[in-house]
């Protein structure tokens, strides 16, 4: 019996992973030259966002964050991105994590609106938009020195 118990709590174990993933999102902090932060106004959504996006099956979040910035904003990351941390986000899943990366050396080609992104525009920081989402405005707080926070 205690076998049979054993394999029923691996199988839960097993198919807990495939009927509710670990959902993995990256967002790119990317600052250019002058200091200014580039942020998102997405076609479906309100407000200015970090640039990013899931992460996809066999992929690295590295490289999914490579492929969300050229692919939302035109940004093709030349050097290693800084990881910033990664983040629990209870506000899209209990079991959605963000990882957040400082993204510093890169090449921006231009920028061509879409389905998704209506719009990408470098802010200065200390001139970010009034409707700059909280967790943008924290991730931007935190690399200004702010303590950094576990959650999105």
């Amino acid at each position: 019996m205690q076998s049979l118990m054993a394999r029923l709590r691996r199988f839960a174990a097993f198919s807990s992973g495939l009927f509710r993933p670990l959902r993995l999102g990256v967002r790119g902090i990317v600052i250019d030259g002058q200091g200014r932060v580039l942020l998102v106004r997405h076609t479906y959504v309100s407000g200015w966002y970090l640039p990013g996006g899931g992460v996809e099956i066999g992929e690295s979040a590295r490289e999914a964050l490579g492929r969300e910035l050229l692919e939302e904003t035109g940004v093709e990351v030349l050097g290693t991105p800084v990881l910033h941390g990664i983040f629990f986000n209870p506000k899209v899943s209990r079991r959605d994590h963000v990882a957040c990366y400082v993204v510093r050396d890169f090449r921006a080609h231009p920028f061509k609106p879409d389905y998704e992104i209506a719009e990408a525009r470098f802010f200065a920081l200390d001139g970010l938009p009034e409707t700059t989402s909280p967790g943008t405005c924290a991730r931007l707080a935190e690399i200004g020195g702010a303590p950094v926070s576990a959650t999105w």
